[in-house]
């Protein structure tokens, strides 16, 4: 079952009906897409009262401005975009009531790049292939496979408890995601950093690289030291993820992210680590960061953690 939840008065720069993806189709050249910051969405979810995996609403810098149909309880969990409703300030990382024929608005960015809008139910839209995430570059998912326009009406499914139960939670302190600070990526070498030479593996791992103008939810394109191969950048087409570091020709990596393609035939010199990624999704272009190597077993203990820290939330939530 699901009703009118929002109405959109202004689309905002960029927003989209995001969920965790459209996992297990890769072999057939079918894009994941999903959140781009995946503990942001999953969180915010939690807080709202939902699973983890419903859809929500990715905002991208500049905010929409969203009427709500219905009395509800809603959760903004990323980027700190100046949200409020009615003039009433909204901080992220919190589960707040919101009246029916109220506005939410967003003001000027002040932390961070995507910001995650969870509704009490979920947002529903027709799932393909299991997801309703929005892929803008084959037209799939969401509403249309696009972005929201002005006047769509969003419908969202049925709340897990009673409005007032679900009201006033808060993400604790210690499972705050650092953005501010968070310019350091660690990464797992490899599959092809035997294809490096040693000075460029040096210079990919103590020097500083930019983001360009070229960043997306694609990926991002790096500006810095030149990452020098030992004979040429191209391999046979390989698997890649999101997280994935490849260096073209000219030495400059590129990380992809949500968006990424399904396989590429670019060298790949390492993975950033899936606690990190967040940190990515909220760095716009011009961000500085420096990569830091890390080992696969050092990398699953940080992502066990995470995903400790978010079933103890869920069971707070009675999730």
């Amino acid at each position: 079952m699901s009703e009118p939840v929002i109405q959109v008065e202004k689309p905002g720069l960029l927003t989209t009906i995001q969920d965790a993806g459209r996992a297990g189709y890769q072999q057939y050249g079918i894009v994941v897409s999903g959140a781009m910051d995946p503990f942001a969405v999953r969180a915010a979810n939690l807080l709202a009262g939902n699973k983890e995996t419903e859809a929500a609403l990715e905002v991208t810098m500049m905010g929409p401005k969203l009427k709500f149909l219905k009395d509800t309880v809603i959760a903004i969990g990323g980027a700190d975009l100046s949200a409020s409703v009615d003039g009433r300030e909204i901080l992220p990382w919190k589960s707040v009531l919101v009246k029916k024929d109220e506005v939410l608005s967003f003001g000027a960015p002040k932390l961070g790049v995507r910001a995650y809008l969870a509704v009490a139910g979920g947002i529903n839209s027709e799932p393909l292939l299991g997801s309703r995430s929005t892929y803008l570059k084959a037209g799939m998912g969401g509403i249309e496979g696009r972005e929201l326009y002005k006047g769509d009406i969003l419908e969202g499914g049925v709340p897990g408890a009673p409005l007032k139960n679900l009201a006033g939670r808060v993400l604790k302190a210690d499972m705050l995601p650092d953005y501010q600070g968070g310019r350091r990526i660690r990464v797992v070498p490899g599959p092809d950093d035997w294809a490096f030479t040693d000075e460029g593996t040096e210079a990919f791992y103590s020097r500083e690289y930019e983001l360009t103008r070229d960043v997306d939810r694609m990926g991002y394109r790096l500006s810095g030291p030149v990452v020098q191969h030992k004979d040429k950048a191209d391999i046979l087409s390989d698997a890649v993820t999101m997280g994935t570091v490849q260096v073209p020709s000219s030495g400059q990596p590129i990380i992809l992210l949500a968006d990424r393609q399904t396989s590429g035939g670019y060298t790949r010199i390492g993975t950033v680590i899936s606690v990190d990624l967040p940190l990515l999704a909220q760095m716009h272009s011009g961000s500085t960061i420096m990569f830091e190597r890390i080992s696969v077993e050092k990398a699953q203990e940080l992502y066990r953690n995470r995903e400790k820290a978010l079933k103890k939330l869920a069971l707070a939530a009675g999730i």
